[in-house]
């Protein structure tokens, strides 16, 4: 299981500067394209959350969509996009956070959730967690419960980990 994970890793590019100077992005559209890093990347992100007795994935805007949609339908689990503020048609709960440069809101539908669901929150990154907290938030201000959460990066200098509730399982396959 670690050399498939070493390979994923081998695999995300390095984009210094993006989206401004100073931030080295780490472009996962490199595994999305790669048909056997993409299935290990589903595969174990599936294995992390598989036995935690979930109703529904919670996929974060944008790429937690891409890797959320996939593991749900793995599980046989219900899919929740979480989205940035303004992009939803009906009814919301809103959850601000912060940004190194401001502030932000993510979206759930009020009725995304019917009240004990159990959850799996997931996304492409943890870096500030900021974005991962709002979600949380989110979930919580629907009733439901938040099992676990998966990445497939964490930025483990970031300190993501610190935002988010204690007790509440945190993977990823690849830290940096």
């Amino acid at each position: 299981m670690q050399h498939d994970n070493e390979m994923v890793a081998s695999l995300i590019r390095d984009i210094p500067d993006f989206p401004r100077p100073g931030i080295l992005f780490r472009d996962i559209t490199t595994v999305l394209k790669d048909a056997k890093a993409w299935r290990v990347t589903v595969d174990w992100m599936c294995a992390q959350v598989a036995d935690l007795g979930a109703d529904t994935i919670i996929g974060i805007e944008s790429r937690g969509f891409i890797m959320g949609s996939a593991m749900a339908y793995e599980l046989d689990l219900g899919f929740v996009p979480v989205r940035k503020a303004g992009k939803l048609p009906y009814d919301v709960h809103s959850a601000e956070y912060e940004l190194e440069y401001g502030t932000d809101a993510l979206e759930i539908h009020t009725d995304a959730l019917t009240g004990a669901e159990k959850v799996i929150i997931v996304d492409d990154l943890l870096a500030t967690g900021g974005t991962a907290a709002a979600a949380v938030d989110l979930v919580e201000k629907c009733q439901g419960q938040v099992l676990a959460m998966t990445f497939l990066i964490e930025l483990l200098t970031l300190n993501g980990r610190e935002k988010l509730p204690a007790g509440v399982p945190i993977t990823a396959m690849v830290s940096y």
